[in-house]
């Protein structure tokens, strides 16, 4: 056997519809409303969700120019520590239907389900209707998908413009131009402006994909790809000149950034500082430091495992597999190719995820889902119609135990959550695996009794997983996947270790929280809206004033602009670390007018090696030594017009 795919089993290179059976099409919109409802389902029950991101999103729905920088206020005074597409999406449904949580939200549902629909189709083109659907489904069952399709985060843009470049590189396989090389290069650039340069990770896979695999001489190959590479440069770098050629006093501070440079917010804070720890006014403040331990096996600790770690083990193996079924295969054989675009996309992210020393977080792990989806939907079709081999029987039958192990793993995380499933999914797991081996003997009925099985099975435990992740609503600053409530993270996650060890560990920090008495609302990565008289307070008069209220750290502002709908000054950014304003900049404001209140004690995330800015705190204390405290609502409240 020389290829994971046979030639009638593949569609051909125009997939055209009329080949496929009945069933294809009612099956595909029976996916996508059933992936619509479970990421629309009670959506409006996480609130303002990521606060920091919303407040951005109302400010952008008040200023074009906030929209377009991605300001936190609508004044204008710092951005969000990120390229703005995500918060464009956002800022632009807010300004169709208002502020509020739907308005949010809704939008990145819409794209989880475009995601799937893409990864059906992608996935289509190479090894078949069924393999599209497997696949649509195991993306659209990932816990971290639908956790973060469900949240305001920007990985749901970037997750959905990734699977649009991977359908554009399986198209430009099929007949060898730059057209869809091109797409694809522009959909990337567009990922870099939702989430820098992770988007950049599946670039080296696609292009090998392509300069292996396309059918033309390789002198028009490489050409191509360079087509593709200035599409990337293009889409991409359009944002960073504009922001470099503006005029710094006629724009927002960028935050993140410690000279107020978008491209050193690029290459540093959110670039390579990523990877080697070193991030000037990181949360974690010092190389490798507070954001757990790094290694091979990082994706199944016990910060990362219950969002992405379900069929992991078995994308893996479907990554060996399609390797070696397609190693005599000709150089164009478009099955090695989905399997050198799915699983070089899965390497890459998965490798730089499991040992970068920087800031981590769970959610993160989205980014894996297209390219696990794609290995175990093109793997499950492709070896099932390879059955008659033994070699391939045995593949069925290991992919399906090894998932049902690591599920049972995962699922004893969580005892005492549907503590039936662990040993039902176990038992009949195990029966279906034994019995895949056998397939070939089994009667007709009996293997499709058998194939519905083992795909319910395969998908049992990161669906019910997924079911509970969208039944529990999510705040705060970092988001994790699974059945416990609130998990909305108020601090840095803790280091653990150990393989399919405990739950993340953190607070919930999200809308409606707690104040702490005298301190900001909610802490430098949680957020709470204020209460009545300080809502009051801030909504007196506001037209007279550039802003309504100072406070340190983007999180504390956020949820006093959600509450009163008026600019707050994010005093140092999101973790109060950033170098604006300065102190003697502040002072001129106050000395102005264009500040009304200062609100709480103030607070930063400086330490260690790598703390950023201290204006923040010489702001805060200025404003301690110069003016009278009151305690509204909980809250320390500096009037700086008295």
């Amino acid at each position: 056997m020389t290829a994971v795919v046979t030639p009638e089993a593949a569609p051909s290179a125009s997939a055209p519809a009329r080949r496929e059976p009945r069933w294809v099409r009612p099956s595909l919109v029976l996916l996508l409303v059933a992936t619509a409802a479970l990421y629309l389902w009670d959506l409006g029950a996480s609130g303002w969700a990521n606060a920091f991101y919303s407040a951005a999103a109302q400010a952008g729905s008040q200023s074009w120019k906030a929209l377009f920088f991605g300001s936190s206020d609508a004044a204008n005074g710092i951005t969000v520590d990120k390229t703005p597409a995500g918060l464009w999406v956002m800022s632009l449904s807010a300004r169709l239907f208002g502020v509020n949580s739907w308005s949010m939200l809704v939008p990145q549902a819409l794209m989880g389900v475009g995601s799937t629909w893409l990864m059906y189709a992608t996935v289509r083109r190479t090894s078949g209707a069924a393999a599209g659907l497997i696949a649509g489904a195991v993306l659209t069952l990932t816990p971290a998908a639908a956790l973060i399709f469900r949240f305001n985060n920007p990985d749901a843009l970037l997750v959905l413009l990734l699977v649009a470049a991977a359908y554009g590189t399986v198209r430009a396989l099929e007949k060898a131009g730059p057209k869809w090389l091109v797409f694809a290069g522009v959909a990337v650039g567009f990922g870099f402006l939702a989430k820098m340069l992770q988007a950049f990770l599946v670039l080296p896979a696609f292009a090998l994909a392509y300069l292996v695999a396309a059918p033309a001489s390789l002198g028009k190959r490489l050409l191509h790809l360079l087509a593709g590479l200035a599409a990337v440069l293009v889409s991409a770098g359009w944002y960073l000149a504009v922001a470099g050629l503006w005029p710094a006093a006629d724009r927002p501070y960028i935050g993140g950034s410690q000279n107020n440079s978008l491209l050193e917010l690029t290459l540093g804070y959110n670039g390579f500082g990523r990877i080697t720890g070193d991030e000037t006014g990181s949360v974690g403040g010092s190389p490798g430091g507070g954001w757990g331990s790094t290694g091979l096996f990082r994706l199944f600790g016990s910060e990362m495992a219950g969002g992405i770690a379900w069929l992991l083990p078995a994308a893996v193996l479907a990554l060996g597999a399609g390797l070696w079924f397609t190693r005599r295969a000709p150089r164009t054989d478009r099955s090695r190719a989905a399997v050198l675009v799915w699983g070089g996309w899965l390497v890459l992210t998965a490798g730089v995820f499991s040992f970068m020393g920087g800031i981590i977080h769970p959610y993160y792990t989205i980014a894996l889902a297209p390219a696990i989806a794609g290995l175990v939907g093109t793997a499950v079709v492709q070896l099932w119609r390879l059955r008659a081999d033994p070699a391939a029987a045995g593949l069925l039958s290991g992919g399906l135990a090894l998932t049902t192990a690591t599920t049972y793993l995962l699922l004893m995380r969580e005892p005492s959550w549907q503590s039936w499933l662990a040993p039902t999914v176990l038992v009949v797991g195990l029966a279906a695996a034994v019995a895949l081996f056998f397939v070939n003997h089994l009667g007709r009925t009996a293997v499709r009794s058998l194939a519905v099985l083992a795909l319910v099975t395969l998908l049992a435990g990161s669906g019910a997983y997924s079911v509970a992740t969208a039944a529990t609503p999510q705040s705060g600053a970092i988001p994790s996947a699974g059945p416990s409530t609130g998990r909305g993270f108020g601090g840095p996650p803790g280091g653990g270790t150990g393989n399919f060890g405990g739950g993340p560990s953190g607070s919930n920090g999200g809308p409606g929280g707690g104040r702490g008495g005298g301190g900001p609302a909610g802490g430098l990565l949680g957020t709470s809206l204020p209460g009545p008289e300080l809502t009051a307070l801030l909504t007196a008069d506001p037209s007279r004033y550039t802003w309504v209220a100072a406070t340190v750290g983007s999180n504390n502002a956020a949820g006093y602009q959600l509450g009163s709908g008026q600019p707050v000054l994010a005093v140092g950014g999101f973790n109060g670390t950033d170098p604006y304003p300065t102190l003697e900049q502040f002072r001129q404001w106050v000395h102005d007018g264009k500040i009304h209140y200062f609100l709480g004690e103030g607070m930063s995330m400086r330490g260690g090696d790598s703390s950023g800015s201290d204006e923040a705190e010489q702001i805060a204390a200025w404003v301690a030594e110069q003016y009278q405290p009151t305690t509204v609502d909980s809250v320390v409240v500096y009037d700086l017009t008295g």
